[in-house]
């Protein structure tokens, strides 16, 4: 992006949405709005959209899952805008909500990890491009429950990792790197991936983000 990406903050403690302030302006990002509530956010919205808003999981009246509601609410509202959003605690029930009901354009963090401004940049940027940012430490729980479930207990240990690894929003360049083979053999893991999980080519869909939304699924069962 030529342009600063925008983000707006939503999350009931000043003190901490004061410090990601102040770590994504370091980052070159710029700020839009530090609000406490959903409807401080959605009356900020209607004024200015920012490329993506920052949710906390549990918000105010039930602190709950009012982050996971709003996330829902503002994309069918705002089916354009990035959705990150923040929890304190690994629980890929709630991942698996927010995936369901956020297809794309979607992300979901640790605040423990906040700290690390070039994994937040970089989940920001995923996110505002319309693809998917998930927590390793999710991923990775919701793959282990989900081994056994359904077609995907027909993946291979390469084809799983390659999964996770298209859920937390890496391109091809990237898995190749991390799991140190070619692009070719990627894609190659990738179509089996796709046979598997029973997902031919479709233009209405992503077929990336269908697949890291098959096994997400599947831990729910």
């Amino acid at each position: 992006m030529n342009n600063p990406l925008t983000v707006a903050l939503c999350d009931d403690s000043g003190i901490f949405r004061q410090g990601l302030s102040m770590l994504l302006e370091a980052a070159g990002v710029t700020v839009t709005a530090s609000t406490g509530s959903g409807p401080e956010l959605q009356a900020v919205l209607r004024k200015s959209m920012p490329d993506v808003v920052i949710l906390d999981v549990r918000m105010p009246p039930t602190h709950t899952d009012e982050g996971i509601q709003l996330a829902a609410q503002l994309h069918r509202e705002h089916p354009g805008l990035g959705i990150l959003v923040f929890s304190t605690y690994v629980d890929p029930d709630w991942a698996t909500r927010l995936l369901k009901d956020v297809p794309v354009g979607v992300g979901y963090l640790l605040k423990d990890h906040v700290t690390d401004a070039r994994t937040l940049i970089d989940a920001l940027h995923r996110v505002a491009a319309g693809s998917i940012a998930l927590e390793p430490e999710v991923v990775a729980t919701m793959l282990t429950a989900a081994r056994q479930a359904g077609p995907l207990a027909r993946l291979s240990d390469q084809e799983r990792r390659v999964l996770a690894l298209i859920a937390e929003g890496h391109s091809n360049e990237a898995i190749a790197d991390r799991i140190a083979v070619s692009e070719r053999t990627v894609e190659s893991h990738i179509a089996a991936i796709f046979r598997s999980l029973d997902l031919p080519p479709n233009p209405e869909f992503n077929r990336r983000v269908q697949a890291a939304v098959a096994y997400l699924h599947a831990n729910r069962r």
